[in-house]
Parts: structure tokens; sequence; C-alpha cells
């Protein structure tokens, strides 16, 4: 049984929506630089709002993903940079077909089930759509904490919408209608304190001289066997 996830903010959730997209599309260029992160949330394409997130609102968001155990940092012994990774399946035991609708919700906001099943094509194939509506009543239904909800059909139109339940209890409003909020467009929702923001930027440097340590060790014993 899954342990509650606290509430995440809206660049939190994009971070992780980006990690997990970029795992499935891309896995030649995962785990994510920083600044491959900070391009993959802040992408026109399939993004909903389009975001401008700086290098220190990812951080943050980062930090508290870590803290939720959603993200990690990735230490390769051949990364020479700092990267990361999500731990969303290692945290909640998902399908493939539950990842792929999570991500797209995390990363487009509300939609509707005629929405949801071409856009998650590139990361999972569904069938039909009574299958792709079967995928969202199990998350829907999960215990103890449901990961997706059904949103009453707003007016005049002829679908519901689904929506994810990262964020903690989702507003009913028509996203279609409404323009987005400017908090999420701007770039980071909150400033960074400086200890946090210090942290980060130390874990990224070890991260780099572990790399180079490695690297010169062996160089040094290809010189030593070159010698003997």
């Amino acid at each position: 049984m899954d342990d509650p996830i606290p509430p995440l903010d809206p660049v939190a959730v994009r971070v992780l929506g980006a990690l997990v997209e970029k795992q499935l599309t891309t896995p030649d260029y995962y785990p994510l630089t920083l600044n491959a992160l900070v391009n993959a949330c802040n992408q026109l394409s399939n993004r909903e709002p389009v975001m401008d997130l700086d290098e220190t609102a990812v951080l943050r968001a980062i930090g508290v993903l870590r803290e939720h155990r959603l993200a990690t940092l990735f230490t390769g012994a051949e990364s020479r940079v700092a990267k990361y990774k999500h731990t969303l399946t290692d945290a909640l035991l998902l399908t493939p077909g539950e990842v792929a609708l999570l991500c797209v919700l995390f990363l487009r906001g509300p939609q509707t089930l005629g929405e949801l099943r071409p856009r998650t094509e590139r990361i999972f194939r569904f069938d039909t759509l009574p299958e792709t509506e079967a995928a969202l009543a199990v998350l829907a239904e999960r215990q103890p904490q449901p990961l997706v909800a059904k949103l009453p059909r707003a007016p005049g139109t002829k679908e519901s919408r689904y929506a994810h339940l990262f964020g903690g209890p989702v507003e009913v409003v028509d996203s279609r209608s409404a323009p987005a909020p400017a908090a999420l467009i701007a770039s980071p929702l909150a400033p960074v304190p400086a200890a946090a923001d210090r942290l980060a930027r130390l874990e990224t440097e070890a991260v780099a001289l572990r790399a180079e340590l490695a690297e010169l060790k062996a160089e040094f014993a290809r010189f030593r066997a070159q010698c003997d």
C-alpha cells in the first residue's frame, strides 16, 4: 500500500512530468542535466500552460520532489555534471498505461478521455477508449490516495475532464475560457532559500568533482600500465 504523497506545487508537477516524459520518449538522453530539464519544462509543444522557468525554480522543485522521494540526483561514474531522474515508479506501483496517463495530465492539465487517448500514444498505446477509461478508473480508486479525479462536466461541454491529484483537490475551472494563472507562466512561484540553493549547487559541484577524480584515476592507471 502506497504512502500518501503531500500536495505538490505546479512547478514540481511540471518537473516531475518532464522527467517521466523524457525517460520514456528520449531514453538515450536520460537522466537529464539541469539545462536539459529546464528546456523540457519550458518547451512549447505538449505543455499547457507553457511556462518560463529558470534554473532556480527548477532546482527548488527538484528539492521538493527529492524530499517526497519522487526524484533523485543521478551520480553515474561517467557523468561529469549533475543529472536528475524521477522515482515515481519506485514510490508508486503503476502500470505503463497509468504512467502515461499521469505524465500527460502532469504536463497538460485536465483533459477529456478523447484528448488523453491520442496524447498518450507516444508513451503508451491504448487500443480503445474504454481501455483508457478503465485505467483512469483504477487511478481514481487507488487507496489510500486516489491519483486522478473525474471532474464535473463544465456547462456547454459534452465530455467530462480528468485531472491528476498530485497538487491536492482540483478547483473546477474551464481552462479553455479562463486565462492561465500568471504564477504558472512566471519564473519561480516563490524565492528559493539561499541555503537550499547553495546545497543544490554544492551537490552539482560534488558530482563533477567525483567524475573528474574518476577520470584522473583512469588516466593514471593507463600511464602506469604504459610504464610497466
